[in-house]
Parts: C-alpha cells; sequence; structure tokens
C-alpha cells in the first residue's frame, strides 16, 4: 500500500456515473489522458467501481445504478449539476485533444482576467469539464 500524506495528497474524488461505463472510460483515456487506476467490473457489461489518474487527481466513476446514491448522468437528469475543474501544463493541446475525440466544447480556449487560460467541453453523457492553467493552489499575485 502506497503511504498517505493528507497535507499533500489530494482528498477529493469526484464519482461520476455513466450508462456506458466502459465506453467513458475509453472515452476519457482518448479524449482528456485519464490513465487507468482500478477498474472493477460488475455484471453483464457494467463497471462496479473505477479510478482514473489524471496527474495527481483522481476521478471515481461507475455504471448507472438504482441504489442509495441516486446518481444520473446529466442527460437522465435534462442537466448538469456540478462540473469538475483540472489544472493542465498545456490547456491548448488537451483542447484540441478532446475536441478530435468529439467533446462538446461549450467555450473555446480563452485567457482569463485572472491570468487563467482555459476551455471548457461536456462528455459524451453531459459531464462538464473545464481545464485550465490557474491552480488554486498557486500563490496570489
Amino acid at each position: 500500500m502506497t503511504s498517505y500524506d493528507p497535507k499533500t495528497a489530494p482528498n477529493i474524488f469526484p464519482g461520476l456515473r455513466y450508462a456506458d461505463a466502459p465506453a467513458a472510460i475509453e472515452w476519457l483515456r482518448r479524449a482528456f489522458g485519464f490513465e487507468v487506476h482500478m477498474v472493477v467490473p460488475g455484471e453483464g457489461n457494467t463497471i462496479a467501481h473505477a479510478e482514473l489518474r489524471l496527474g495527481a487527481g483522481m476521478i471515481m466513476l461507475g455504471s448507472m445504478k438504482d441504489d442509495a446514491h441516486v446518481l444520473l448522468s446529466p442527460k437522465q437528469a435534462g442537466g448538469c449539476t456540478q462540473s469538475i475543474y483540472l489544472v493542465v501544463d498545456d490547456v491548448d493541446a488537451l483542447h484540441d485533444r478532446a475536441k478530435r475525440a468529439g467533446a462538446e466544447i461549450f467555450f473555446g480556449l480563452r485567457d482569463t482576467e485572472y491570468g487563467s487560460r482555459d476551455f471548457g467541453c461536456r462528455d459524451p453523457e453531459g459531464h462538464v469539464w473545464n481545464f485550465g492553467t490557474y491552480s488554486p493552489y498557486a500563490e496570489a499575485k
């Protein structure tokens, strides 16, 4: 087991549900560069639990199911109720990669007044993803 330092290790892990989780995992790898950390297959062609890494961050995801979480995909809910922001070094290259993979870009590359370069997109099931160079951990200027 890897040691865990609560002062430096991430402690927030967004959890997402997908109607087609196996396809979502492959799409997230192709579009954004996520790496598979763990996949626990479920019954049929479902995913009971998966963990994907991008840099020091990690998300968890699984197939849609009727359980206590009552999580819906944005398409099922009729809209998205959350978004995920990831800090990346080369946002221009990631934008182009995501666009080639079929991401719905809802705001293109832009430079913000607070010093970030970023863009926003939706994955095939409607989850909102934002990528930029601004890090909340960076020291204030």
